[in-house]
């Protein structure tokens, strides 16, 4: 059974995106993996944007079931979850680059150098 969620309203490849991506909420659980180095649940409550818990797990999930995202158990306590990027996951790196740039040029309260600077090595991965 195909949920209403699950249903494409086109196969434009921008649609097709944000029919995955399109909240402010999924982007910044990225942003955080990806540049913040977060990798527990616990960890991207402490956010500056103060994502609550429900939404978080249901973005995870979400990420998850996309293949952005993989959850495993942490091997030195099997009761916590790891959550890291694929390789799908990593591949959204320029775009959120390019977002990052766009905003801080055109939002002056923003400050793209200094966050970048705080988390230079951020976009590489294995």
């Amino acid at each position: 059974m195909v949920k209403q969620d699950q249903i494409k309203r086109s196969s434009c490849p921008v649609s097709c995106a944000l029919d995955i991506l399109g909240d402010k909420w999924t982007l910044l659980v990225i942003r955080d993996i990806m540049f913040m180095r977060k990798q527990y649940f616990g960890d991207f409550l402490t956010s500056p944007e103060k994502i609550a818990s429900n939404i978080l797990s249901d973005r995870l999930r979400k990420l998850e079931e996309s293949n952005i995202v993989s959850r495993q158990r942490d091997p030195d306590n099997a009761r916590r979850v790891i959550y890291t990027l694929t390789e799908k996951g990593h591949d959204l790196s320029p775009a959120i680059l390019e977002l990052l740039r766009w905003g801080s040029k055109h939002d002056p309260a923003s400050d793209a150098q200094e966050f970048l600077s705080q988390h230079s090595n951020a976009t590489s991965h294995n």
